[in-house]
Parts: structure tokens; sequence; C-alpha cells
């Protein structure tokens, strides 16, 4: 099985959630490292592994950045790290897979299934080889401990329940 890690510079983590019940919020990771073992002739036998650094993230507004890495939020200082662990890949249509496996957020570790999407493999100019993904889950914020909110006037809270996580990768083969 091929080996692969991600380049960080081509990889990131975003996260989307309702604000104030009339809009959304988006949050960015970048420099996500990771490895992969990935054959596209035998997907089912395919294994990740991701590491985000929650104290890179960025929303655009640096005091909602600081709220958010936070105790309300992330407790970055207490939980330097998001990851995901792999248990299993399944096939669901031509270049596209189910990936279960283990997210751990905030010290607390639930399965996830992501929505895959394989989109390519090919050499690069710098004479190795890639292959790019783009990835997909909705998470419920207060399963991992990340529970701050407040009422709005007219019903309603600030902060949504779900949380969509979109995760888009490029890897270079190493073996």
């Amino acid at each position: 099985m091929a080996k692969w890690r991600f380049e960080p510079g081509h990889t990131a983590a975003e996260f989307r959630v309702r604000h104030m019940m009339v809009t959304w919020v988006r949050g960015h990771f970048k420099n996500v490292h990771g490895r992969l073992e990935f054959d596209p002739a035998q997907p089912e036998k395919a294994a990740v592994a991701v590491e985000i650094n929650t104290a890179e993230l960025w929303s655009g507004e640096p005091e909602r950045d600081e709220h958010l890495r936070s105790p309300d939020f992330l407790d970055v200082a207490h939980h330097p790290k998001i990851t995901f662990r792999s248990t299993r890949v399944e096939p669901t249509a031509r270049n596209e897979y189910k990936v279960s496996g283990d997210l751990s957020l905030r010290g607390v570790t639930h399965p996830v299934t992501l929505e895959v999407r394989f989109l390519g493999q090919g050499r690069s100019p710098f004479n190795d080889t890639r292959v790019g993904f783009a990835a997909r889950t909705v998470i419920n914020r207060h399963d991992f401990g990340v529970s701050w909110n407040a009422p709005m006037q007219d019903g309603g809270m600030v902060v949504g329940d779900d949380v969509l996580i979109t995760l888009d990768a490029e890897a270079i083969l190493e073996s």
C-alpha cells in the first residue's frame, strides 16, 4: 500500500456553524498534517491520520479567534490538537468513500464518518507524485464539550449546535 504525507501548504480544514440563527461563521486551519495509506485500486484498505494545531485557528476576526481559542470553545491551552484516525473505508461510488474513524477534540473522542471524494493523482512539476481529496462531515459540538452559548432576544441561541467540517488535502507519495 502506497504511503503518503499531507502537504501542509495545500491542505486545510474549515468549520462552519450558524451564528445568531441568521448566518454562518467560518473558521480555518492551515498547516494541517497527516499521513495516508492509499491505493486507488484498493480504497477499502486505505488508512488516514490527521492532526490539526488548534492555536492556528483563523476566522478573520481577532477577537472572535481569541474567544474560539478560549475554554469556552477549543480550550487550546489544554487541548492543542484535533486528531482524526480512520478505522474503516467503504467505497460508495466511483472515487467516493465513507471513511469512519475517531475524532478527538477537547480531549473527547467520538466516532464520525467523513464523506470523501478522491480528486485525482498526478506527477507535479517538482518531480513527485501527489493525490488530492475533499472530505466533509457534520458533528454536534456539544458531544465534544463545546457548549458555550447565549440566548437571542427573539428566541434561539447565538451559536448553532451542528458544525459542518470540510477538509481539502493534498498528499505527496513517500513510498
